[in-house]
């Protein structure tokens, strides 16, 4: 069993004090930079992505030097045959700086369902970053709910065996299904809603819910931020699975998946009209899925338990920026010969 360096038992600690910070900034951000509703533009979405990336990776630098003082002075590190402080150090910070590629690309996914569901159900562009905010902060606490099971159940070959599957397999169902959208009056958890729940058929403001005759109604806004809370679970199947393929560290896994949710909202906003371009990073996270699936399958067990770090984020940097590449060299080709 892969020896675990930073065990919960130990770390509860920085779990709480992690938590603590994600909800200040969650805080400042609805309270103080979007108290009013507006709609999101371009510059103010850049730079929101750049403040959350920058701070995943200024939090990826005060990690390592921890992780470089913690191997270099706990003599129980320390006499293990072969241990290199440094080495290991680095291997730590490359797979939080792995997993936080893996989950952000991941997240293109998401950006694409936002897109469908603010659409299907007519929500005004200045009041989605409400429903995204409380959207993200619901996706935070089953992540944690999910990340915690995984660490759990990562433990027994078999499920590590059964999920790599599950990566492969639905890796291989997004490059046959494409990028057609579908038609949300069919799914099943939209005609479930509204079986149960009343349901207003206007947007009535900022409010999730709305009296009228003394009944309470749902509004398209609750329904949106629903759908989208289930969604996230549903692809909190593959994103979990797919980091722990990158490493075993609760730790890193709940950290960098947090990082990478964090910055859905203002990517979103930023990518809301050049997603038409990005034709084939469908398929460029489809072949993540299934080298991450592949992973847990075979190449760790063949890479003696773990296959090189450095050499997962160099192929899937290469994934998913060619997928983007071609994406942008097709779309201008596309935009010359219509002209």
């Amino acid at each position: 069993m892969q020896l675990i360096f930073f065990p919960f038992s130990e770390y509860w600690w920085f779990y709480g004090a992690f938590t603590l910070f994600v909800l200040t900034m969650l805080a400042l951000d609805l309270g103080v930079f979007h108290r009013k509703a507006h709609e999101v533009s371009f510059r103010e979405a850049s730079l929101w992505t750049g403040v959350w990336i920058g701070l995943a990776l200024l939090f990826n630098f005060f990690f390592y030097r921890y992780a470089l003082w913690k191997f270099s002075t706990d003599q129980q590190y320390l006499s293990l045959v072969g241990f290199d402080p440094l080495l290991q150090a680095k291997t730590t910070a490359l797979e939080f700086l792995t997993g936080f590629v893996v989950e952000k690309s991941l997240a293109v996914d998401n950006v694409f369902i936002f897109s469908v569901v603010f659409s299907f159900f007519a929500i005004p562009k200045i009041y989605q970053h409400r429903v995204l905010f409380w959207g993200i902060l619901g996706a935070l606490v089953f992540r944690a709910v999910f990340i915690s099971m995984g660490s759990a159940l990562m433990q027994y070959e078999w499920v590590i065996m059964v999920f790599g599957g599950l990566l492969v397999l639905t890796g291989l169902k997004m490059v046959f299904t494409g990028t057609a959208q579908q038609d949300l009056n069919k799914n099943i958890l939209v005609r479930g809603i509204r079986k149960v729940f009343r349901i207003h058929s206007s947007i009535d403001g900022a409010n999730f819910f709305v009296k009228k005759d003394g009944l309470l109604y749902l509004t398209p806004l609750f329904l949106a931020l629903v759908f989208l809370e289930l969604t996230d679970i549903i692809f909190a199947v593959d994103s979990v699975p797919a980091i722990f393929a990158l490493t075993k560290e609760p730790l890193i896994v709940f950290t960098s998946n947090i990082f990478a949710i964090l910055g859905l909202r203002s990517m979103y906003f930023m990518l809301a009209g050049v997603m038409d371009r990005f034709v084939y990073i469908k398929y460029g996270l489809a072949a993540v899925l299934v080298f991450v699936g592949s992973k847990m399958v075979y190449l760790n067990q063949a890479f003696g338990g773990k296959f090189p770090i450095v050499w997962s984020l160099a192929i899937i940097a290469f994934l998913i920026g060619t997928s983007i590449v071609a994406s942008l060299l097709i779309s201008r080709k596309t935009q010359k010969a219509e002209k």
